[in-house]
């Protein structure tokens, strides 16, 4: 790989690569290195210093929970970036009920490019912040950032938006989904004790719950599809998941390795992990796409580190590093399909 200006110029001969299996998450399916074809690919370079002061104006506005102003500016800003970098938006406006007898007004936001490719790819991260930082030690009932549950993942994408916008040599449509309601789930000490209206499956993931029953175009369809969640802190790592193996497992296959070859294989660890509840478990159930997710695993403590849902969930988390390292590699994958 070479730069050339602002493009990272990769030139592939014909590998052939081992294939391996995967361990028991992954129900004994085989994941195959994908065979990279000869051709010449000119793909943006993505810049982490851009995507950290997306991440750092969403903080800005404050906590992004539902209800309050600050979330309210903080989709009409989203909604302004996808319009400025040349995306088609649509937004789904919906009430969901929340876990502690709230009822949220909640906005999906939707930005497309691409709208003549019949093949497409699907991005997605949510944008709403917890209303509590209920692990935190000192004040588990105050406010939370969110500047990595939930403004990271966004930040990539905006850059993302930014670069993609007007190329003609990218092959296949792509829409950025912001799912929100993501983030309103009970307590880990009251999990099970009362279950959500009917209509609804979890108090988790609304937002893709209901973009999942009711997409935005009628019959809309997408190749596959990567979730961003909690992809921006300093040394990170993100584990295999095991739904995504479940559901995606060459999609993941596609991703990791990617990773690798680009020189992040020390955030792209090719290691399984269980299963975890997130938005893409309702896109691959219920919208039938095969989505993978892309979240932290710290290990020795799980998924999301020891910041989830704290208030050291805040801008001194974030690194340029890992937002490019998860932006590049994702730019690659879609700029690589035909």
């Amino acid at each position: 790989m070479i730069r050339v200006g602002r493009f990272w110029i990769t030139i592939t001969g014909q590998l052939v690569f081992l294939v391996f299996l995967l361990g028991c998450s992954s129900g004994g399916k085989k994941i195959e290195e994908e065979r990279m074809p000869e051709r010449v690919i000119s793909v943006p370079r993505f810049n982490g210093d851009s995507a950290f002061i997306f991440v750092k104006e969403q903080v800005a506005f404050g906590p992004r929970v539902p209800n309050s102003e600050a979330h309210k500016n903080a989709g009409d800003y989203l909604i302004h970036k996808l319009k400025v970098y040349g995306a088609e938006v649509v937004t789904q406006e919906f009430d969901a009920p929340s876990y502690h007898g709230k009822q949220l007004q909640l906005r999906n936001i939707i930005g497309s490019y691409g709208l003549e490719k019949e093949k497409r790819i699907l991005l997605a991260a949510h944008w709403d912040t917890r209303p509590f930082a209920d692990k935190d030690s000192s004040n588990p009932t105050g406010p939370m950032d969110g500047a990595n549950d939930g403004a990271s993942g966004v930040g990539v994408l905006l850059e993302m938006a930014r670069l993609i916008q007007g190329d003609t040599s990218l092959q296949v449509g792509v829409d950025i989904i912001f799912f929100d309601g993501e983030d309103w789930g009970e307590p880990e000490t009251a999990q099970g004790q009362r279950q959500p209206p009917k209509g609804w499956d979890s108090w988790w993931c609304m937002g893709s719950q209901y973009w999942s029953r009711n997409k935005h175009k009628p019959n809309y369809a997408a190749y596959y599809g990567i979730l961003l969640d909690m992809v921006g802190a300093k040394r990170s790592q993100f584990f295999r998941e095991g739904a995504s193996l479940q559901y995606a497992p060459g999609i993941v296959a596609k991703i990791w390795n990617m990773g690798a070859r680009l020189g992040y294989g020390d955030y792209f660890v090719k290691q399984n992990a269980h299963a975890i509840t997130d938005d893409h478990i309702y896109v691959n159930e219920w919208a039938k796409i095969p989505m993978v997710d892309i979240v932290h695993y710290q290990q020795g403590i799980g998924y999301f580190g020891d910041y989830h849902h704290s208030q050291k969930d805040n801008m001194d988390l974030i690194s340029k590093e890992t937002l490019e390292a998860v932006g590049a590699t994702l730019l690659n994958v879609i700029y690589y399909e035909e």
